[in-house]
């Protein structure tokens, strides 16, 4: 009785797999696809068109900004607050409203001049707003906003170093940050000064200064206005007041994220028009340095 029941059901179910497909009961045709011969359709194996990254952005609900942390009124995670601020963060901040409309919808990740552009690469992040300069080699690897500030080499020393300026270095060592354009700013202006420096490299800008403080280097270089936190920090230090480059910041997004990078020149466009990077440099203690 059984195996007769089961032969039933098996047979029934075959009849209905039957009527089913004689009904038409398979999947439709693709939206917009013609009969034999028509133009509408998609090619066999066509892949569906790349979303944009800025679609890809709002479809995530908030912005990836790489910051740096150790760096008082540009990007810097306040200790007692556990918040980031400064100039580039309030910069992030506007770019991230103007895509949501909304404040808020953006995530801060720290980075250093060494991983910042790995990490942008790496799609890790969307953008950096880190104290990048602008240089020639750089624009081959990520595409770069108007710029939002100049600054220039300086050099931070003990104040009874007696040393006054880069002339004064030769065979004592400067303490630089890795992967920055500092070293080679200063080789260059050193040869044409006839002296030698020796370079240490750190990770961040905190190891420079302990450096500084315990004597294994003899100078800090870096930005000036990145030198002005540091010195605050350190009351028998001074900044040299000679430059000894120009360093032009702007916004770094990855190649191929047009329209992202589109975006973000018509937003640092406008502050710069409507005198609000003004107001957030004076806001972060920025002008004059």
């Amino acid at each position: 009785m059984r195996r007769w029941v089961r032969s039933v059901l098996a047979g029934l179910l075959a009849l209905g797999v039957a009527v089913l497909a004689g009904c038409g009961g398979g999947p439709e045709p693709a939206s917009g696809s013609g009969g034999s011969g028509g133009d509408g359709g998609s090619a066999a194996g066509e892949q569906p068109a790349k979303a944009s990254k800025l679609d890809e952005v709002k479809r995530r609900g908030y912005l990836i900004v790489g910051v740096k942390a150790d760096v008082p009124g540009f990007g810097y995670l306040n200790p007692e607050t556990n918040m980031y601020e400064g100039y580039e963060i309030d910069i992030a901040k506007r770019i991230a409203e103007e895509i949501f409309k909304i404040p808020g919808q953006v995530k801060f990740e720290p980075v250093t001049a060494k991983t910042r552009i790995g990490l942008l690469q790496s799609g890790q992040i969307d953008m950096i707003i880190a104290t990048v300069t602008v240089t020639e080699q750089r624009k081959q690897e990520v595409d770069f906003s108007p710029v939002y500030y100049t600054d220039g080499i300086q050099l931070l020393v003990k104040k009874d170093s007696g040393i006054t300026g880069l002339k004064d270095l030769d065979g004592k060592t400067i303490g630089v940050a890795q992967g920055a354009t500092t070293r080679a700013r200063l080789e260059e202006k050193a040869k044409e000064l006839g002296v030698t420096p020796k370079f240490a490299e750190f990770p961040d800008y905190p190891s420079i200064l302990a450096a500084l403080q315990a004597g294994r280097v003899d100078a800090f270089s870096v930005d000036g206005s990145i030198l002005k936190g540091y010195q605050m920090q350190d009351p028998n230090t001074v900044i040299l007041p000679e430059k000894y480059s120009e360093e032009p910041y702007a916004v770094a997004t990855r190649k191929g994220d047009d329209d992202l990078r589109d975006l973000v020149a018509q937003v640092i466009t406008r502050m710069q028009e409507s005198g609000e990077l003004q107001k957030l440099q004076e806001k972060w203690g920025l002008i004059g340095q």
